[in-house]
Formats: structure tokens, C-alpha cells, sequence
């Protein structure tokens, strides 16, 4: 496909095994002090299991139910920031993107590892397909890290952000790789990745801890692989776990998405790459292979000429679409201070300025998926022969309008 990065596909998720710094842990309270945030009439919490999960009713500091476009209407600029693995190392970096977030009324993906609510002492309880047991690219968290993610996983979910995964071993090469997986060894790595969410209690022994504050089987719908790999095998299993859109594919074009195999297929997208002539994916550890030949640590004089290049990234690939067919913009990120933390800093920036323009939703995959299942088919098919900066002829509101394709109710490639 043109337009990809020539340095390829980004590895995805190396995340939050590198760098692990320690950190103070805060204590989290009670039961109710910490499910009072939702408000009146919110439900008693449920345990769910060993207590480590719970159903607490409907998630608070949600967005009004989608409803259809109006014809004629011109469409939201859908953005999504997303997080691959989601744990807090010791960098502070979990809690200042929801912070973040609060600040700008925005909504996120945090697509959590599996493995970082598994303490390193039970790790044989793992048992990664073509892999060793217990084995892991991406390590364990400490105990005190480990606590810290559990304390931030709460705190998104109840400010109205989605929890995905992120799978469990982030095994991108070698013999082992997610690439060759089957299905059945799909559906194994989903089920061991919920089992440590919902048994985290029981295989920590911190029974005095609280519960997070969702049913994981309910809240699960969608995830990204480690790398971007083997979504061809994933797809026909997360159809039968009844997941409604991955956000696996790589090098997508900035084009309305449409479904494989019944699943919103949301990818990674080609954005322009200023001072280059070919495009860069909608990622900061892809523009970090671009800048620094995958070092983590290059020379320090690179990094506020890099920075402002990936801000400049980010914005190129919103401004695109929203001056011409609104294509959502997917956008992903580590928790991950590569390169003197200038990528965090540069989706920051973007975030501030995209935060800013009329017309525009900061949400989650989950958000986006609900507003695109409340659409008129026929309208989403006029979306979605909308070429890449590609403005609707005639404008807005005389190009969407109603049409017999309505029957495309699946929008399948």
C-alpha cells in the first residue's frame, strides 16, 4: 500500500516494561468513597467474582446517546487518542493524561496489558501459546507499580474512559510471534488477558483493596495486538466473543472505516510527516522510528526539533481531515518517556490544540463505535467513498443526503 512509513510498521506496546521507576503508592479509600463519584442514583457496587471486579451500573461521564446525521449535516471530527499496554511505571505518565483529559472534556482508549495485574510471583500462572510459560517481552510490573495501575484504571473508567487490551506477552518476533498465532491460540491469550483483570485479588492477595469498578466481560468490546500483528487469525474470535471493533490494522488511510468479517476495523492511520515526502503512522513510537532509527535515548540535540515535528504530525493529519471528508482520526501513544519524553509532549500539544476546533469529539473507540452504529447505512456509505482529502462535492449539505444504498448495513470490504 502506498503512503506507508518506509521504515515500516512501528513495534507496538513495547510499553511499560521499560524504564520502571519507582513510586509512591496512593491509597485508594473506600468502596464508596471511590463509586460516589458517579453520582446520585448510581447502583450499590456488585462483586463480581473474587471481588476483583464489580458492576456498578452504567459508566458515569458518558456523552449523549448518538443520534443520526441530520441530512445535509455535516459530520463530526471524530478523534481518538488511544493507549497501548496503559500501566503506570513510576512516570507519572497515566495520571497526567487523565488529567489531561479531565481538563479538555475528553475521552480516551486505554488498552490494558493483561499481564499488568499479574504480580511477577504467579507469573508461571501465564502460559503465552508457542512461548515458554510465564514468559514475557514486555516484563511484569512491581508491586507498587501494579497497585498504581489498578488505582488509574479505576479513576478512567469512572471519568468515562474505555478499557480495552492490549493481550498479554507482547511477543512481536521470533518463533513466538502473535503474527503465526491461530485462533484457538487467540481466543487462549483473550481468555488468560480477562482472567487477570477479573482475578487480580486472588493471584495479589490484596483483598483490602477495591474492586474496579466495571464487569470486564461487559466492558471488553475491542483491542489492539501487540505490533499490529495476526488480525486475520484475532478477527474471527473476537466476532464470536462478541467484540464490536480492533484497532489492529496497520498503515490505514485517513477514510471513513467500514467492518471485517462483522467488526469495526479501526486502524492506525497514514498521516502526513512534515520535511518528508512519504507519510508516517498515527503513532509515537513510528515517528520515533523515523527520527531516531529506533533508538530510545538518541542525542538530545535532536529533541526539540523532533518534537515539534511529531506535534506538527498529529495536526497535519487532523487538519487534512477536517477541512475535508471528517474522517476519524485514530491516533495512538506509550505511557513511555522515549527520546527525553518529547512524544508525550508532542501528543499533548496536539491534543490542547485539536481540543479547541468547533465540530470536534474527543472519545473512545467504544464512543465512536455506538455514534457509528446510530448512523443511517446509506449515509455511512456516502462516507465512505470519500477518498483521503477528499471534499464532499457540492458541500455538505447537498453531497449527504439519503440514499437507496441503504441495504450496505455492514459496510463489509
Amino acid at each position: 500500500m502506498s503512503g506507508i512509513s518506509r521504515r515500516g510498521v512501528a513495534r507496538l506496546g513495547l510499553g511499560a516494561g521499560i524504564g520502571v521507576v519507582a513510586a509512591s503508592s496512593a491509597a485508594c479509600g473506600s468502596v464508596q468513597g471511590l463509586f460516589g463519584a458517579q453520582g446520585p442514583g448510581a447502583e450499590a457496587p456488585r462483586l463480581i467474582g473474587d471481588g476483583s471486579t464489580s458492576y456498578t451500573g452504567r459508566q458515569p461521564n458518558q456523552p449523549d446517546p448518538p443520534t443520526p446525521l441530520e441530512p445535509g449535516q455535516t459530520p463530526p471530527q471524530f478523534v481518538v487518542f488511544s493507549w497501548d499496554g496503559a500501566g503506570e511505571v513510576g512516570t507519572g505518565l497515566f495520571q497526567r493524561f487523565l488529567e489531561l483529559a479531565r481538563a479538555h472534556d475528553a475521552r480516551m482508549t486505554f488498552f490494558l496489558s493483561g499481564l499488568y495485574l499479574l504480580p511477577e510471583g504467579k507469573k508461571r500462572l501465564y502460559r503465552p501459546p508457542n512461548n515458554p510459560v510465564g514468559a514475557s517481552d514486555i516484563g511484569y510490573l512491581t508491586d507498587r507499580h501494579l497497585k498504581k495501575t489498578l488505582t488509574y484504571v479505576r479513576q478512567a473508567w469512572l471519568d468515562g474512559h474505555e478499557i480495552g487490551t492490549h493481550f498479554n506477552g507482547h511477543f512481536c518476533e521470533g518463533p513466538g510471534s502473535v503474527a503465526d498465532w491461530t485462533a484457538a491460540q487467540w481466543r487462549s491469550e483473550i481468555e488468560q488477558a480477562r482472567s487477570f483483570v477479573k482475578s487480580w485479588r486472588t493471584h495479589t492477595g490484596w483483598h483490602d483493596e477495591p474492586p474496579l469498578p466495571f464487569d470486564y466481560d461487559r466492558e471488553l468490546i475491542g483491542g489492539r495486538t501487540p505490533c499490529l500483528l495476526g488480525q486475520e487469525n484475532l478477527l474471527p474470535v473476537a466476532r464470536e466473543m462478541g467484540w464490536r471493533y480492533d484497532a489492529s490494522s496497520p498503515g490505514g488511510l485517513q477514510r471513513w472505516p467500514r467492518k471485517r468479517e462483522g467488526i469495526w476495523d479501526l486502524p492506525l492511520q497514514n498521516i502526513p510527516f512534515p520535511g518528508h515526502s512519504f507519510e508516517v503512522l498515527s503513532m509515537d513510537y513510528n515517528m520515533l522510528a523515523n527520527q531516531s532509527a529506533h533508538s530510545t535515548r538518541a542525542p538530545s540535540y535532536n529533541y526539540p526539533y523532533w518534537r515539534a515535528q511529531a506535534a506538527q504530525s498529529y495536526m497535519a493529519g487532523f487538519q487534512r481531515a477536517y477541512e475535508t471528508n471528517r474522517a476519524p482520526l485514530f491516533i495512538g501513544n506509550h505511557f513511555e518517556e522515549w527520546n527525553g519524553g518529547i512524544y508525550m509532549d508532542a501528543v499533548e500539544e496536539a491534543l490542547r490544540q485539536i481540543a479547541g476546533w468547533p465540530d470536534v469529539r474527543l472519545v473512545s473507540f467504544r464512543q465512536f463505535v455506538d455514534w457509528l452504529d446510530a448512523q443511517d447505512p446509506g449515509i455511512l456509505a456516502q462516507l465512505r467513498a470519500l477518498q483521503v482529502g477528499e471534499k464532499p462535492e457540492g458541500g455538505w449539505n447537498s453531497f449527504l443526503r439519503p440514499t437507496k444504498q441503504a441495504k450496505d448495513t455492514a459496510g463489509t470490504a
